[in-house]
């Protein structure tokens, strides 16, 4: 190799770039949005966040296609039992189908007073909201109750395993909503909009919306295809 190769740049060259061009390890080093540093750099964390979050609804939205695959295949195996028609009372589940969907457009209501920062107004659509989904799970357990007073537990056919676990699943979740709900609540009451409370309540809001998409699929599989006779 020539001398020439380790030679010393000339005074007033600019430096050359050699030891961390891609600033790996955040040395120097130009901009460059291929690397995720520089005006290109990494997104900001609600980005982030809200993507991860994504990743995980759609990870339960696989739970639940799952669990509404075994009720399609069981949904007939009666074993001499109720049937859904025989069950179903259609205006119990239409009062909670419009609990839930009522609660959606309150939490809407909730999102939009945070993103112009109305303390009173956000409190007070996550009041709602979280009556609206306490009466939904009211509903729903007032629904089971009359189930097993007919006698159709969970143990009597697989239509009925299937339909306890599918409904029982989502009711669930409402259930963690809520709790998450209130948590919010008093987060915002103490800390006000922070920017991490914000992302929370974000996330929180999205999972309230996909409990509701999936109610609509067991309003529309279970109930009202069950009521078919």
């Amino acid at each position: 190799m020539s001398a020439a190769a380790f030679a010393a740049p000339a005074e007033g060259a600019p430096p050359e770039r050699t030891q961390d061009p891609y600033r790996l390890g955040r040395g120097a080093g130009g901009d460059d949005e291929s690397t995720g540093h520089g005006a290109g750099g990494p997104s900001p964390k609600h980005i982030v966040v809200g993507y991860g979050f994504w990743i995980f609804i759609l990870a339960d939205f696989v739970t639940f296609a799952t669990l509404f695959a075994a009720y399609a295949v069981l949904k007939d195996a009666t074993a001499g039992g109720p049937t859904g028609a025989q069950l179903f009372e259609r205006g119990h589940v239409a009062l909670e189908t419009a609990c839930l969907l009522m609660s959606s457009v309150t939490c809407g209501l909730a999102v939009v007073a945070m993103r112009v920062r109305n303390r009173f107004w956000f409190q007070a659509a996550m009041l709602a909201t979280a009556a609206l989904g306490a009466g939904f799970l009211a509903l729903e357990v007032q629904e089971f109750a009359g189930l097993v007073a007919k006698g159709a537990v969970p143990s009597r056919s697989a239509f009925l395993s299937a339909l306890y676990t599918l409904v029982g699943c989502h009711g669930l979740h409402v259930s963690v909503g809520l709790l998450w709900l209130l948590t919010m609540m008093a987060q915002v009451a103490a800390k006000g909009f922070r920017d991490d409370v914000v992302r929370r309540t974000t996330c929180w809001s999205l999972f309230w919306h996909a409990l509701d998409i999936v109610w609509v699929g067991v309003f529309t599989v279970v109930y009202l295809m069950g009521l078919r006779p």
